[in-house]
């Protein structure tokens, strides 16, 4: 019977730093799926996940296992995703693998042996207008559709997460939605 996250954490906080590396395995792939929705960016993605259980471990004494560990952990790395966002916002750079030489999209496609090469084609392109239109989102707005969506979180607690009331998720979420339909809605057709 495995632990539970609760269980591992009042572990780390008794000394037991083993029980890190039972989190690491658990949630490292979901923080750093929810980071890159976050960034847009693999590499800050992976980066900021390794910076979340770095700041879990130095508050391993802080956790309240009366409260849900997953929205705890989210809470960190969300923190961490609006921190670097603030700071590159400060601090602007021009990637300069944004883009390849002829212009096309730089995000790495995923590898499906089944499609024709024109289903393939429509895939990605449909694909990188829905991350990009997601990435052009405000940053509240993409956090509470991509912990919704992607990470599965309830209202209450994307609300506890973000620090507002069920209802404001509500609305950030809705309001997501339709910025969403809006801007892909040539897909749809």
């Amino acid at each position: 019977m495995e632990d539970s996250d609760s269980e591992l954490m009042s572990r780390l906080a008794a000394g037991d730093d083993l029980a890190l590396n039972t989190l690491i395995t658990r949630w490292s792939a979901r923080v750093s799926s929810f980071l890159f929705r976050m960034t847009g960016q693999r590499e800050t993605a992976v980066d900021l996940a390794q910076e979340t259980f770095v700041k879990l471990y130095l508050a391993r004494d802080r956790y309240k296992p009366q409260g849900n560990f997953s929205t705890w952990l989210f809470a960190i790395a969300a923190n961490l995703a609006r921190n670097h966002s603030r700071w590159k916002s400060r601090h602007p750079t021009v990637s300069l693998d944004a883009s390849e030489p002829d212009g096309t999209d730089a995000w790495p496609e995923p590898i499906d042996p089944n499609p024709s090469p024109g289903d393939a084609a429509i895939n990605s392109e449909s694909s990188a207008a829905v991350r990009r239109a997601i990435l052009s989102l405000a940053p509240d707005l993409r956090e509470a559709l991509t912990l919704f969506i992607y990470e599965g979180l309830g209202y209450a607690e994307i609300a506890e997460l973000s620090r507002c009331s069920v209802k404001a998720v509500e609305t950030r979420i809705y309001r997501a939605r339709q910025i969403l339909r809006e801007q892909l809605k040539e897909l749809r057709g």
